[in-house]
């Protein structure tokens, strides 16, 4: 019954009173930052979080807004096109983030924690995969898969894929965009 009160209050995150201090808190962390524990525990326990030896849980900071490519070192036109979207999802980019600077470990998830005019926050689940508590979790069974998060094997990754959608429409998204326009030998 709690955990259902938590999911409600966290749907409207700005009618809750210490929303705003939430996010002056966050504001000041760095872009990626270890914690205790989750923020949202029953989130991250849905995902596959445990509270044991062997799981982490890390915040990590992502502006919004499309990339920008640099600047040649020569004229360029007015319109050149120097703004272009990425493949992915902030998410899958704050996954791949966390993963470059926890190498040692492994991304399981991720969910969205907060957002404002310029950036968003996600909290990135993380497991010790040499861990024999984590080894051992038949739940689990994520020793022996390394870059998860490079391989666009996580559920945010899964998602800019495209391999969410099934049947009619998706046929060409199997096994993989590339794989199957033939241009990625």
């Amino acid at each position: 019954m709690l955990s259902k009160r938590m999911r409600e209050a966290w749907k409207r995150p700005a009618d809750s009173p210490g929303w705003r201090a939430l996010l002056m808190g966050l504001r000041r962390e760095p872009a990626i930052s270890r914690l205790d524990g989750p923020t949202r525990p029953e989130r991250a326990r849905s995902l596959g979080y445990k509270a044991k030896k062997g799981f982490v849980v890390v915040r990590a900071r992502v502006p919004k807004g499309k990339r920008k490519t640099p600047k040649k070192g020569r004229r360029s036109p007015k319109a050149s096109g120097r703004f272009f979207t990425t493949g992915l999802s902030l998410q899958a980019i704050a996954e791949q983030r966390v993963a470059r600077r926890f190498s040692n470990l492994e991304v399981m998830n991720s969910y969205q924690l907060a957002e404002d005019g310029q950036h968003r926050w996600f909290e990135v689940i993380l497991a010790d995969t040499s861990r024999s508590e984590v080894r051992k979790d038949r739940e689990r069974q994520i020793a022996g898969r390394t870059g998860r998060a490079f391989r666009g094997k996580t559920s945010a990754a899964r998602k800019s894929r495209g391999l969410l959608r099934k049947g009619k429409g998706a046929e060409k998204l199997r096994p993989s965009l590339r794989a199957r326009s033939g241009r990625g030998k």
